[in-house]
């Protein structure tokens, strides 16, 4: 008895938490196809994704659109079982009168009598076989297989079985990947942190020569300003958006805002279109952007403190001068 095959289905439904736009970018770099045709999945039509698969396979597909954000669900594949190859379990059939037995059609399934016509699907039985024939032989000589359809609304074809990576790939020097909203205060904390002495000894070379004083200033403000870049827009890739808009902090005032968006707005859950989410955060990480929270507020203390210690002592040396 042959094993039940099935099919992968999906109408447009998405998983929980997860954006139109970021599923549309999974499906599309899943199935390597072009997003006119991604677009036609969401038409509300019922689309069967992938046919005549095994139970394992089904399970596979399964589990790696539903990281996509596709709520794709496994149904039977009723017509996988329709075969035109003799069988035993046919050869009795075979040999009894064309009448008695009538016939089934190759493309829907109809029972009727022996006719050249469905009279369900309106087909031509001997035209439809000889196409399917055709057609089978240019699946098997061609290097990709042929879309079984030119509509706008046909599944891409490809093989999305494969496992993919739990969490992204950390790169601190570069612009590929993603980082979240603690991560990115973390990693400019530990930048400042590693610039200061080179900013100190650039300071303290200047007052011995203001040449070796600005190369070293220069090299260390031009080390901070590639840092801060990878690390803008890979946050940027977390939240979904494209790494270009970090030149909006070149924008006045409205680069100001833009740049406190980046520690506030949540990124993306799972994956979207520039990759997995990023690993959970460290200690050293979490420690890290906790004192960059710490310095601006230390900042604005010692901006309000400073003043009233100086009044305080001009107040005392005139009761002294008194």
């Amino acid at each position: 008895m042959n094993q039940p095959r099935y099919k992968i289905v999906f109408d447009g439904e998405l998983m929980p938490e997860m954006t139109l736009e970021s599923v549309k970018d999974n499906l599309a770099r899943l199935f390597k196809s072009d997003m006119a045709r991604i677009n036609g999945l969401f038409s509300g039509a019922q689309v069967a994704l992938k046919r005549d698969l095994a139970e394992n396979e089904a399970d596979q597909y399964l589990s790696a659109l539903h990281k996509a954000g596709a709520k794709v669900r496994k149904e039977l594949d009723q017509a996988a079982s329709l075969s035109l190859v003799p069988t035993d379990d046919h050869a009795e059939a075979d040999a009894a009168p064309t009448d008695a037995v009538g016939m089934s059609c190759p493309k829907c399934g109809h029972q009727q009598p022996q006719a050249d016509e469905c009279a369900a699907c309106g087909i031509i039985v001997e035209k439809y076989l000889a196409r399917q024939a055709q057609l089978s032989a240019m699946s098997q000589s061609a290097p990709t297989p042929a879309p079984a359809s030119a509509s706008p609304y046909a599944p891409p074809q490809a093989d999305v079985a494969e496992q993919l990576p739990e969490f992204g790939e950390l790169k601190a020097f570069g612009v590929n990947g993603r980082i979240g909203r603690v991560r990115y205060l973390g990693w400019s904390m530990a930048m400042f942190l590693c610039a200061l002495p080179a900013l100190l000894l650039g300071m303290g070379a200047a007052a011995l020569s203001d040449a070796l004083g600005m190369v070293l200033l220069a090299a260390a403000g031009l080390a901070m300003m590639v840092l801060s870049i990878c690390f803008g827009v890979q946050r940027l890739h977390d939240i979904g958006w494209s790494g270009w808009l970090w030149l909006i902090n070149f924008i006045p005032v409205v680069g100001g805002v833009f740049a406190l968006l980046l520690f506030i707005v949540p990124g993306n859950q799972g994956v979207n279109r520039f990759g997995p989410p990023p690993p959970p955060n460290s200690t050293a990480v979490k420690l890290l952007a906790w004192l960059c929270l710490l310095v601006p507020i230390s900042g604005i203390l010692a901006a309000i403190a400073i003043p009233q210690y100086q009044s305080y002592v001009e107040r005392a040396a005139e009761m002294q001068g008194q």
